[in-house]
């Protein structure tokens, strides 16, 4: 499947110190919707941060296909949404969720 990102490489900025790879939605990068979750797991391999982004409104259908899933820099993730830099620092077994009438991350421990 080739895909069209909603960001061009020559768009990308860097934001952050690199700090490896995390698995996005493709309803982030293809489609451009904002975060809307974002959780930190354990790492698979030396190159994952942990992190996991979606949007949020993936369906159950939509999260088990991987085709709708990218790896990417995490700094790429920041450059579709700012807003979860203040967040990357949290250790492993932190989620956030956007609130959607203030726009703000809440935390959650897992």
């Amino acid at each position: 499947m080739v895909k069209t990102f909603k960001l061009s490489a020559g768009q990308i900025q860097q934001l952050i110190p690199p700090m490896g790879a995390c698995r996005a939605s493709d309803m982030i990068t293809v489609h451009g919707m904002k975060v809307g979750v974002m959780y930190r797991e354990a790492p698979e391999n030396e190159i994952d941060s942990g992190w996991r982004f979606l949007s949020g409104n993936e369906s159950d259908e939509y999260r088990s296909d991987p085709e709708y899933f990218g790896i990417h820099e995490v700094n790429t993730l920041c450059n579709y949404d700012p807003d979860i830099i203040p967040h990357l620092n949290s250790p492993v077994g932190y989620s956030f969720k956007r609130n959607k009438s203030t726009g703000l991350f809440t935390s959650h421990l897992t």
